[in-house]
Formats: C-alpha cells, structure tokens, sequence
C-alpha cells in the first residue's frame, strides 16, 4: 500500500510555489491532502492541482501540522514558519536562505549529496539556484580528478527575481520596443536590452549577494570547505533558465575532453547539448521547462593544462528550485526516512 502524505506549500502562488505545484502533479507525488499558504493579498484565491481547486490559506493563526512543509516565501517567513511545522513533527524543506548556511542543517542536491539525508532529519536546505545548476555539471567530473578551483560566470535570468522581475521585463521590452521611455520599479536598473551586476547588496569584498551565496554553498555542498571559488554573477534579459561559463581547475593534468563527455553523458540529472557542426549548445530558450541541466562547449583550456571550460545551463524555476525541493522529499520517500 502506497504511503500518503499531507503536504503544504508556503509561498504558493509565487514563481517557484506555482512550479511546485506544478511538479507534484506532474511526477504523481503521494499526496493525500495538499495545503496552499500564500500573502494576504492571495487570500481567498485558488490554485489548480490537477484537477483540483485548492484555496490559497493565511499563516496567520494557522494549524501548520502536516507531514512535508515546501517553503517559498523568503527567508524572512521560513525563519518564522519552519519551528511551528517542526513542532508538529513534520519534514520542512526550505527554498530560502534562512538555513542554508547553518551547520546543522543539511544543504541537499540529491544527485550530489543525497546522503546527507538521514533518519533524523526533519529540516533540509534547497540550494542557491546558480550554485544547484553549476554543481550538477561539477560533481561528475570529481571521478576524473580532484577539483581545485572553480571559475565562472553567470548569467541569470529574470525568473530568478520571481513573476514580478519577470513581468517587468516583459512590460521594458515592449515599452523599449515601442519607443517609450523605460521606468524601472522592481529593480533600479533599466532591464530590457541591458545587462548588469546581479541586483544583490555589495559586500566589504566587493562581491554581491548572490555572489557570496554560489561560493559558501558550492563549497558546503560539494563537502569542499577549502575549494577556491571565484565567480561573477550577471542578470541579463531572458525571461527563464539561468547560463554559466565555467573553467574547471584540477590538481594535476585536466581529464580528456572524451573523459568528461563521457561522465557528462552518463550522469543523472544531465543532458549533454554539444553539436560544434550545428554549433548548437546549450541555450536559455530550450532548457526553460526542462528538468535536466543542459551543459556543451565542453574544451581545454588552452591557457592552462589543469582546466576545462564547460557551458551550463538550467531552468532556475525547476533545479534551481521547485524540482530539487520535490525530489529531496522523494529520496526521503524511497528511503523510508519520513
């Protein structure tokens, strides 16, 4: 007899909530009542699973028992709701950064750390959506050598800010398009036809946001604590799925190009799109929707024996997000751990 579960989405009419909703349709999730929390302004509204209409809750007040918490909400919110589902015995995985860096706190990409997931654990981390989709390419490559050192940039995309950073992209295109003068609101950047260092605070270092987030969780994730990261992150004007140029450092000579193909080919979770006659790589356009992350232009690094330059790309909506969060709570599934 098939387990069933009780399940609640917190931030559940957002970007990332929408395709939660989404995925656990699609992948027949076990599901035996589901629960949408959203804010007030989403009050009253409804949702579609399937064919059911669920109607979007307040936290405020609210019985929050249930057997699987999804968090999407911010990090704010998650610090605010994650205790009071904990309480009632449940499983929180959480989308935010609330607890991403938190020692005690497993920060899970299941293809790479799975393991991490244990008996015990009742609250799990979703990674920083550029650091899941850059990792997915890096972790097959480990067989091949020990990686030192990573090098990258992004470039992110409007889904990354959630719906409203997209509709304004939208709403600047067309304006841009049209002839009529720009006015920005979610962003203080003009958006459409530009391009700019990624919309996070700047640190003492130099580095945004974002930034800082890639390098702590790469290495967290990766088991790493000592790997050199360095990384610039871009938003640039494309509705969904995120891009990264990545060189690849190893200690000792770099595996053959034919070395990496082959573990990229065989590894879960990705989709090698290399067709130098058609120069046909991965691209924004045909991995937004996708589930795997698509990864190409994969050469030497002629300027240095020990690299490998790849380019990646993953929709940041799917695992850079909604998708890994379900399939963590798949793994716990499979392995009885809830």
């Amino acid at each position: 007899m098939i387990k069933l579960f009780d399940v609640a989405i917190f931030g559940a009419t957002g970007a990332v909530g929408q395709e939660l909703v989404s995925c656990l349709a699609k992948r027949d999730f076990p599901i035996k009542s589901l629960r949408a929390f959203a804010s007030s302004a989403s009050i009253g509204k409804t949702i579609a699973y399937g064919s059911e209409l669920v109607q979007v809750e307040s936290t405020e007040n609210a019985n929050l028992d249930c057997d699987i918490a999804f968090l999407s909400a911010g990090a704010t919110q998650s610090r605010l709701v994650a205790p009071k589902v904990l309480e009632h015995g449940g499983v929180v995985i959480d989308n935010s950064s609330a607890f991403r860096m938190d020692d005690h706190v497993p920060l899970v990409v299941p293809e790479i750390n799975g393991d991490r997931l244990t008996r015990g654990t009742r609250l799990i981390a979703n990674p920083n959506c550029t650091a899941a989709i850059t990792l997915m390419a890096v972790h097959p490559l480990r067989s091949l050598g020990k990686v030192k050192r990573l090098v990258m940039s992004t470039y992110q995309s409007a889904s990354g800010g959630g719906a409203k950073l997209m509709h304004e992209l939208e709403e600047q295109t067309e304006a841009a398009l049209a002839g009529v003068a720009v006015v920005p609101k979610v962003i203080s950047q003009p958006y459409a036809f530009n391009l700019f260092s990624h919309n996070t605070p700047i640190n003492e270092h130099g580095y945004n946001d974002e930034e800082w987030k890639v390098i702590a969780e790469a290495r967290k994730i990766l088991g790493m604590p000592d790997l050199a990261v360095g990384v610039t992150c871009v938003r640039v004007p494309v509705l969904r799925a995120h891009s990264i140029a990545l060189t690849i450092e190893f200690d000792g000579r770099a595996p053959t190009e034919e070395a990496v193909r082959a573990a990229l080919q065989s590894a879960p979770g990705v989709t090698v799109v290399d067709d130098r006659a058609n120069n046909h790589f991965p691209m924004p356009i045909e991995a937004s929707g996708q589930g795997d992350v698509f990864v190409g232009r994969i050469r030497p690094d002629l300027s240095h024996p020990s690299a490998i330059n790849l380019f990646i790309v993953g929709d940041q909506l799917l695992k850079g997000a909604a998708l890994n969060a379900v399939q963590i709570a798949e793994e716990m599934i499979a392995r009885d751990l809830i």
